[in-house]
């Protein structure tokens, strides 16, 4: 059964102002940008698992895959059959702020 994929409030403004600034330059860049980072997402419905554990947290549950230079950040919450996308992250930032 595919998981459900929830975008947190905190990660769909990042997505939004991370396309928003590109899009100053280069608005086809920045849409291509924006659905190349949301086709990562349809990945975790079959694959829930895909992404590495975030190195800085080491909680088995809090994950991350990279689509260079961001990371992004989700909670697998397997009970529930759900993803929930904290942060899209630039990978330059470092220490991901997940706010919790």
């Amino acid at each position: 059964m595919a998981f459900q994929v929830l975008v947190t409030e905190v990660a769909n403004e990042d997505l939004a102002s991370l396309v928003l600034f590109i899009a100053r330059d280069n608005p086809s860049a920045a849409e291509r940008f924006g659905l190349a980072l949301l086709g990562k997402l349809k990945l975790l419905r079959e694959h829930p698992m895909l992404g590495r554990v975030v190195p800085e947290r080491a909680e088995p549950n809090l994950r991350e895959i990279m689509h260079h230079p961001y990371r992004i950040v989700y909670r697998v919450r397997e009970r529930e059959q759900r993803i929930e996308v904290l942060r899209f992250w630039h990978g330059a930032r470092g220490k991901i702020e997940l706010g919790q």
